[in-house]
């Protein structure tokens, strides 16, 4: 434990729950037995986060007073026996999403005193459930960043070794599970903004099949890729969430209406031989790796190397698609209806310029200005439309995969968390960050990543499993034998 993270311990209020972190199973209990109170909980978190937040720079807004009031209707709920599935679960949420006469700013300047005048689909249906919302948590600005620290509120630091990175964009939303300043919370996920930072703290993440939760109320950064899902310390509880926020939503027109197909798992795992024998892979994470496949065979699983033609091809894939999108995306935010806006232009043109100048931080723009770039007329056959050929492939050999074998699985991160500014001089080095989870993106599958030990430094390291459309449960309960 570095000097900072000493510091901090010395500064923490005791935490009053006893085994923390308990599963919300065991938190309800206590909730329903009348030994604990969700107003004793929330209070509890409270403490955490004012003794932690200025240090870690986790939480943007707290939500202190509608956190207690709502812990007292919840009380009151559960002595007349109304109380919902999620009944005292404190919740923290990304700030990529919309939550009703509440800021939303996307870790950026240009949504500058934006307040919204919705809730997204997901922290709607949490909160209709008597979960507790405690504050939006910083993040990547638009979720563009592997290590938080391209926010424009600055990076959020790792709670096991503060001179270290959280992981991004998610970062706030891992940390603040990690140190106990709230028991779940709400992240999004693009090309592994979920499982990165999840993997980094030490936690678990679950990034959702595409299209099984509904999408509004996101600030999108790339809308065929990104995915709402939750983070906690207990797999258990991911599940519990997820059976909360997913299903149809008259809002959101990509979301499935399919049923479910029944996958019964036949204990047959395979692991990409190029991923594990990648260059950038860090040492202690391969050895970590195969320890648990040794254990897996051991616990009668039948664990395969597969041969994938398109690694190389995984990264520019996702980077030239999700760029495109972005340049759509973002083009919305122009200073003319919300948030920031430039003072005194000379007319429209420039009042478009100066505020997205002003409003934008580097690596937005540059995201921003290679989608630009990759649809223009004379670039968008060579760029664009060859990579959604090869999303195409990548597809149908992971589909083809998945056919033989339960699941995918891999170490989630390709290292353990960087030191702060170990990666921000070279962009290129931070987007290899993603190789390992942007797979789950570019098809639209689910996976998941869980604690699988740590480094010589202490530092988390990260296991990861993806799967065939809509097996969320079964991956859940696929990481009770690691």
């Amino acid at each position: 434990m570095d000097l900072p993270t000493m510091l901090l311990c010395l500064i923490e209020p005791p935490f009053l729950m006893e085994n923390f972190p308990q599963p919300y199973s065991e938190i309800r209990n206590s909730l329903f037995q009348g030994t604990l109170s969700c107003v004793d909980l929330v209070r509890q978190y409270l403490s955490r986060i004012d003794a932690l937040n200025k240090q870690l720079n986790v939480f943007l807004e707290v939500y202190s007073e509608e956190a207690l009031a709502s812990a007292r209707l919840i009380d009151q709920k559960i002595k007349d026996g109304k109380a919902g599935k999620l009944a005292g679960m404190v919740v923290g949420m990304k700030d990529l999403l919309c939550y009703q006469d509440h800021g939303a700013q996307a870790g950026s300047q240009i949504l500058n005193g934006f307040k919204s005048t919705f809730s997204a689909t997901a922290v709607q249906r949490i909160i209709s459930e008597d979960a507790i919302i405690i504050g939006r948590q910083n993040c990547d600005e638009f979720g563009m960043g592997s290590t938080n620290e391209n926010s424009s509120f600055g990076p959020v630091l790792n709670y096991t070794h503060t001179n270290h990175v959280s992981g991004g964009s998610s970062g706030g939303s891992a940390v603040a599970v990690q140190a106990g300043m709230c028991h779940l919370s709400l992240g999004t996920d693009t090309g592994g903004s979920i499982r990165m930072p999840a993997s980094f703290c030490g936690i678990s993440g679950l990034k959702p099949t595409y299209g099984l939760v509904s999408r509004w109320g996101l600030i999108a950064y790339a809308s065929s890729f990104d995915s709402i899902g939750p983070m906690c310390h207990h797999p258990v509880d991911l599940k519990l969430v997820m059976d909360v926020i997913s299903g149809p939503d008259e809002f959101d027109s990509t979301v499935s209406s399919l049923d479910k197909k029944e996958f019964i798992p036949q204990k047959r795992l395979a692991y990409i031989k190029e991923i594990v024998e990648h260059p950038s892979l860090q040492t202690e994470i391969k050895e970590q790796f195969f320890l648990k496949v040794a254990q897996l065979k051991q616990k009668g699983f039948v664990v395969e190397s597969v041969d994938f033609a398109y690694i190389d091809q995984m990264l520019p894939t996702y980077y030239v698609l999700t760029t495109a999108e972005a340049s759509s995306n973002l083009s919305r935010f122009d200073g003319v209806k919300f948030g920031q806006r430039t003072q005194s232009p000379r007319d429209l043109m420039d009042l478009y310029k100066k505020t997205r100048n002003e409003g934008f931080g580097a690596e937005v723009k540059r995201r921003i200005m290679l989608g630009t770039f990759v649809l223009s007329a004379n670039y968008y056959d060579a760029y664009y439309t060859k990579a959604q050929k090869v999303r195409r492939l990548i597809k149908e050999r992971t589909d083809a995969i998945l056919k033989d074998f339960d699941f995918i699985i891999s170490p989630t991160t390709s290292s353990t968390a960087y030191r702060l500014g170990e990666k921000t001089l070279d962009p290129l080095q931070m987007y290899l960050g993603d190789l390992f989870t942007v797979q789950a993106n570019v098809t639209g599958l689910p996976a998941i990543t869980v604690p699988a030990g740590q480094d010589l430094h202490g530092l988390p390291i990260g296991f990861q499993a993806m799967g065939p459309a809509y097996s969320e449960d079964e991956l859940v309960d696929f990481t009770s034998y690691l």
